[in-house]
């Protein structure tokens, strides 16, 4: 079969596309008034990478929802119930106030107080609305996927529920959950969503097979699409410190970097030329590492041994001199915090190693961390390191948006948790953890957060979102004290186009349906067409533009609206959207620190699921996460940082893995049964990776004390093969189903 035939990017084109932004307190907005509310949505443009063909067979890639349509067929008595074992994660994140956050009660900027078990803002509008009755079930058992292990077993008790998109789908294929794919001709706001956004329909599809072939069992959150999700973050003050002005180097006190470990990955010798944005951000210009006549950096740093933290940063100051012929001038910073920017890893470990050697200098005590993570504890945080590692060793599948899965140049699935390149990538992770280069408390899974990182000076970079980060600048820094998105690595990846791989800027990470969702329960609605009808109206209603806006912003109190009630709106991305009110903008600063989406999920009661918005979140951005965003940002559309493609492509690299795909039952039992290798690999709480664990220590184990050894205990003892087959299968499958539909 033809590639074309073979591939689908079973990715979205949703809305509100800048996810790239973090609340802070500047309130800089183009506002302006108009008389009506405004469209709910664009799409962005798909951005190729260069020379990769793309075949766009479906049209209608954005939703720009014009209006409301009524769901005339979805009739219920008014104050149906439906009970909710609904919500985001934990027990401040339900559809109710939890006690912790309402106290005594709470007043919010609508100037009603709300008091524990009330139900938030957003869903009190949801039930005038559409005069449904919501009964709070939600347990806050820590996830959404916790949450549906709590009620699988008895899921008559509730009539929504939220849960992986997983999960959701295989129980959906098993015959616990209500396929709403059958009832898509009543719910118009739903059925156009997906009409306009073809490829949408097909990333939930739950079976495609016997008489449930096209079933859609969840529906889908969407947390921002066709954009960047996470993104290098530095302390660039600290690089403009160490590396910018006329002469050598100088400190009062400085220590020494530890004996080397990490080797080179980056050349020795030779040339490489990479393309990156003009420093003004207007044009792309090509430059050259010329290793050659500089050498690599880690290179010279290991022949010459432990040195000075002086003797480091000259080293280095020198060796960008060089290498780049003076490109950088004295402002040497920008090879790593400028819109012109083309580090790669070996220069990082070099720019680290100065870091962590000249604490003196940067925070005047004796010790600084370089990598970090967002909370060094929690395996949900701590997998960002080897996440990070991908994008700087060139090794797909660790930000998968299913697993580890990702297309090979050969069209067929591979599992990063079986491929050799991965611990390769680990393994030059360990050995910067050797020299001291990654926190201490990542290595020893201590309680450090970000947040006390950036407070006390004691951290470098992290890898992580720009949106919760940044907003610290605000919080945690001080004056002069700057904490912002970076250019993502130059990296060698094997896409194809050339055996010896290509040398380039590649982020796996990029935004498409999210791993949660939310379904009806079979069970629970049973025979009441009134129960039924009221969940299907919820879910049509949330991909209305009404429903789109309350699901993002609150209800009409939280926005700023004109003297005629109409909503006072801005220019974002191409579609006019609604200003929050100024006592929403104060409140969520008050109570939430300046964090949008806290904010929305504990007070309001919005952003729990469907489609998120990212228009309330722009416009609370603090000017350092619009700053290093709008650098990415330029680079992406000058086509200098590639990504997963929003559409079927010639080269099969390039497609983005689906979040699920459609396994039967059969195939989801031989996949439950393989724990060995999904609990060996988690990336939630309080689970074991051993990707993080090769990372601290290095190999260990009976069946993992080498690379030899993990590889042969993943692929045979754990049976990936069997996983790979499974998931082949359905990818196959689908293949079928999108050539039926298209």
């Amino acid at each position: 079969m033809k590639k074309l035939e073979k591939l689908v990017a079973l990715l979205l084109a949703v809305v509100m596309i800048c996810s790239l932004a973090a609340c802070g307190k500047d309130k800089g907005t183009d506002n302006k008034t108009t008389s009506t509310p405004a469209p709910t949505a664009t799409a962005a443009p798909t951005k190729e990478p260069s020379g990769d063909n793309t075949n766009n067979d479906f049209e209608g890639s954005g939703t720009n929802i014009e209006e409301t349509i009524e769901a005339d067929q979805l009739v219920f008595p008014e104050g149906t119930t439906l009970r909710m074992a609904t919500g985001y994660n934990n027990n401040k994140t339900g559809i109710t106030i939890d006690s912790e956050t309402a106290g005594e009660g709470i007043t919010l900027a609508d100037g009603v107080t709300y008091h524990a078990g009330d139900l938030k803002p957003t869903w009190v509008e949801v039930e005038k609305r559409l005069g449904i009755k919501f009964e709070d079930k939600w347990t806050g058992a820590g996830s959404a996927s916790k949450e549906f292990d709590y009620w699988k077993e008895q899921l008559d008790q509730v009539d929504m529920v939220a849960g992986s998109a997983a999960t959701l789908s295989e129980y959906g294929q098993a015959g616990y959950l209500v396929n709403i794919a059958e009832y898509l001709d009543l719910m118009p706001n739903f059925k156009a969503y997906l009409d306009s956004n073809s490829i949408v329909r097909l990333s939930i599809t739950g079976s495609t097979t016997g008489d449930n072939k096209g079933a859609i069992y969840f529906s889908p959150y969407f947390d921002g699409v066709d954009d960047i999700e996470r993104m290098p973050l530095m302390r660039t003050d600290w690089v403009v410190k160490l590396l910018d002005g006329d002469g050598e180097f100088t400190a009062a006190a400085s220590g020494n970097t530890a004996a080397p470990v990490y080797e080179p990955y980056m050349p020795t010798s030779g040339k490489v030329a990479v393309d990156v944005v003009a420093l003004d951000g207007s044009k792309t210009e090509s430059i050259t590492k010329d290793y050659d006549a500089a050498g690599n950096i880690v290179a010279n740093m290991n022949a010459k041994g432990s040195m000075s933290g002086v003797e480091a940063v000259n080293m280095l100051r020198t060796y960008i001199d060089t290498a780049y012929n003076g490109y950088y001038g004295t402002t040497r910073s920008n090879l790593f915090i400028g819109q012109n920017a083309a580090w790669d890893a070996d220069e990082l470990v070099a720019l680290l190693r100065c870091v962590v050697a000249n604490a003196q200098t940067l925070n005047g005590t004796d010790t600084v961390q370089g990598l970090f993570s967002r909370e060094d504890a929690n395996t949900q945080r701590r997998v960002d390191m080897f996440r990070f590692a991908g994008t700087l060793f060139g090794v797909r599948g660790l930000e998968s948006r299913q697993d580890y899965l990702y297309l090979g140049t050969d069209g067929m699935l591979h599992d990063a948790r079986g491929e050799e390149e991965t611990y390769v990538a680990v393994e030059r992770m360990n050995a910067m953890a050797k020299e001291g280069l990654i926190s201490k408390s990542f290595l020893e899974q201590s309680d450090e957060k970000s947040s006390s990182m950036l407070e006390n000076d004691l951290g470098f970079m992290s890898y992580d979102y720009n949106q919760t980060q940044t907003l610290m600048n605000q919080t945690k820094l001080q004056d002069g004290e700057k904490y912002m998105a970076v250019m993502v690595p130059v990296a060698r990846w094997y896409d194809g186009t050339d055996v010896n791989g290509v040398y380039m800027r590649f982020t796996e990470s990029w935004r498409s349906v999210k791993t949660d969702g939310w379904a009806i329960s079979l069970a629970g609605v049973g025979d009441d067409q009134n129960k039924l009808y009221a969940a299907l109206k919820l879910i049509d209603y949330a991909y209305s533009k009404d429903g789109m806006i309350l699901m993002s912003y609150g209800p009409d109190a939280f926005i700023k609206t004109n003297a005629d009630g109409s909503y006072v709106t801005f220019n974002f991305n191409g579609a006019q959207m609604p200003v929050i009110a100024d006592a929403t903008y104060d409140e969520l600063w008050e109570k939430a620190g300046g964090n949008y989406t806290n904010y929305a999920r504990f007070y309001l009661g919005s952003t729990l699921s469907f489609v998120k918005s990212q228009a309330f979140e722009y416009q609370c951005t603090h000017a350092v996460g619009k700053e290093g965003a709008g650098y990415i940002s330029t680079a992406i559309g000058l086509g200098t940082i590639k990504h997963p493609i929003l559409a079927v492509t010639d080269n099969p690299w390039y497609t983005s893995i689906p979040t699920v795909l459609p396994n039967t039952k059969v195939e989801n039992e031989e996949l439950k049964g393989l724990t060995d290798l999904t609990e060996s690999f988690a990336a939630t709480k309080d689970k074991v990776n051993y990707l993080c664990n090769i990372i601290c220590s290095g190999y260990s184990g009976e069946g993992t004390s080498s690379r030899a050894d993990m590889l042969k205990t993943v692929r045979e003892t754990w049976n990936n093969g069997l996983y790979l087959d499974n998931k082949q299968t359905a990818w196959d499958r689908l293949l079928v189903y999108y050539g039926e539909v298209k």
